[in-house]
């Protein structure tokens, strides 16, 4: 019998490799992290964004351990997640920043209108 039919998923037949695990995961958390950023003032980017970067960054560290065991597209795939993760954390880290700003502001506002034991005396 022939030895690549044998063993198909060994390193000597690269076509039947095995993906990294969770490579496809941080992916797809990765580009909900930028597409949710806005929602939830942005806790929900920030959630799956770092979920996705620990997942990413644990299945590159995987492939660089042992490259000849897995796919290179799954690589692929953990190295998008960690890059579209970084972005989604970006992207809520500015809205985190800006939702603090304006209700600073705010605060700030009504503050200079009211004295303060006015305004908790109303409350």
């Amino acid at each position: 019998m022939n030895e690549m039919n044998q063993f198909p998923n060994s390193p000597v037949n690269p076509q039947f490799l095995p993906a990294l695990p969770n490579a496809t995961a941080s992916l797809v958390l990765g580009i909900l992290s930028i597409v949710m950023f806005w929602c939830c003032y942005g806790l929900v980017g920030l959630i799956l964004g770092i979920i996705g970067l620990v997942m990413g960054s644990k299945a590159v560290a995987l492939y660089k351990q042992s490259p000849g065991i897995y796919s290179e597209a799954s690589f692929n795939n953990a190295n998008a997640g960690r890059i579209c993760s970084i972005i989604g954390l970006v992207l809520c880290a500015v809205i985190v920043i800006l939702i603090i700003a304006f209700w600073s502001t705010v605060v700030a506002i009504l503050g200079s209108f009211l004295p303060m034991s006015e305004l908790f005396n109303n409350l």
